[in-house]
């Protein structure tokens, strides 16, 4: 009893702040909610229709995409690669160790802001600036860009971003993994005769894939509901290159006041990330049903 009395307040603020605030979100995306004034008149999925029918939207779910296979697909190469680097009892382990992982310490507002100024493409006037600047010096002019002033690469350059901030924490996981293989399989693996690529195959990636499916679940969750460094660096950019459904939902309740529209949009983003979530649990239940 008293262990169900500690716990009831915890279990009240969950029910009350998330559940039944879901709910109340839910409800509003399906009425006529589109002023200051409360409308609480059912229209159904026209809400949703409307949404699918706009533009703006309709390149958010593009930038998701493309921001999320950037992100991802990133942070597992360069936090793997970084890990296996670590790995192998490099001197000043734990300084590199803390290199890589300062970015984690930094908020993405911080991040948004930083990479603001690197990324500027510059102007006739002012000339090169951030990283532009380096690839003059270096004699690479030929690789300058406008980053996120392109149309054509803007959200990549804020999946670089983001890259930046999560690779190390990405490395971090597969460095835990790495260390948990035992040295014994590895040598006598080496003793029957496999070399480097047999033994990353058959050893280490079957070790690292529980490691990579929890990595590919926290990145993905992170990318598709990504919103402060999206606006600490770029807004929604020209044309809307680097807008994201989180940003575009912020506009339309809080600036267009149009509460009905935006609340559909955070239950797609509700729905989009537990297409990540619920599986993941899933797996995770049943595993540990079987030990």
């Amino acid at each position: 009893m008293a262990s169900i009395l500690f716990i009831t307040p915890s279990i009240v603020a969950v029910i009350v702040f998330v559940y039944i605030f879901i709910g109340w979100t839910g409800f509003i995306s399906f009425t006529k909610w589109n002023n200051v004034l409360p409308n609480y008149t059912l229209v159904g999925f026209r809400n949703y229709k409307n949404l699918f029918a706009n533009m703006r939207f309709q390149i958010d779910i593009h930038n998701t995409i493309v921001f999320t296979i950037v992100f991802v697909s990133s942070c597992l190469l360069i936090g793997l690669l970084l890990a296996f680097l670590i790995d192998r009892n490099i001197k000043g382990e734990f300084f590199f160790r803390n290199i890589f992982l300062f970015p984690m310490a930094i908020s993405f507002v911080v991040t948004g802001v930083v990479w603001h100024w690197l990324l500027n493409p510059g102007s006739i006037q002012l000339g090169s600036i951030g990283i532009n600047q380096l690839l003059d010096k270096i004699g690479l002019g030929f690789l300058k860009t406008g980053w996120y002033t392109d149309p054509k690469i803007g959200i990549i350059a804020v999946a670089i971003a983001a890259v930046w901030q999560f690779s190390g924490y990405t490395m971090a996981l597969y460095l835990a993994g790495l260390r948990s293989i035992p040295m014994e399989l590895r040598e006598a693996a080496a003793i029957d005769g496999a070399n480097q690529f047999q033994i990353f195959r058959y050893i280490i990636l079957p070790f690292l894939r529980p490691i990579t499916f929890g990595a590919i679940i926290i990145l993905g969750h992170i990318s598709l509901k990504i919103f402060d460094l999206v606006v600490a660096m770029t807004g929604p950019g020209p044309g809307f290159s680097t807008d994201v459904p989180a940003l575009f939902m912020y506009d339309t309740t809080f600036r267009g006041n149009h509460f009905s529209q935006g609340a559909s949009i955070a239950i797609i983003l509700l729905l989009m990330v537990s297409l990540l979530i619920i599986p993941y649990l899933i797996y995770t239940s049943r595993k540990e049903a079987r030990t």
